[in-house]
């Protein structure tokens, strides 16, 4: 390998490395959508491309007793939804594409 092309190899490898450490925060890339209780029954909801690595309270249950519930994840990152609000209480994880029953409550979530 000559120095020229190391050098620009190495050039390379800088700015690829540059470039990732600039990028700005990730987000899951997909739909998280969800079940809650309305006075009439029920309603479905969703997050659309939802941040990664921030804890998202459920806003329809944020300040409510009851949760929702039969998460259906069609993003591309896992996401652990906990059973309290600001991430906390039990929790579960579903992978992309995954989906629970009604008997999953949550109030909060994060992706991966």
């Amino acid at each position: 390998m000559t120095i020229r092309r190391t050098a620009a190899t190495l050039s390379s490898l800088t700015l690829a490395l540059a470039v990732s450490l600039c990028t700005p925060a990730h987000a899951a890339t997909g739909t998280f959508t969800y079940t809650y209780p309305t006075p009439n029954g029920t309603s479905i909801a969703d997050l659309t491309d939802p941040h990664s690595g921030t804890c998202i309270n459920i806003p329809e249950v944020y300040n409510i007793e009851d949760s929702a519930h039969s998460p259906i994840n069609h993003t591309d990152s896992t996401v652990t939804m906990f059973t309290g609000v600001d991430c906390t209480g039990d929790y579960y994880s579903l992978r992309p594409g995954g989906r629970a029953s009604s008997r999953l409550l949550l109030k909060s979530a994060v992706f991966s």
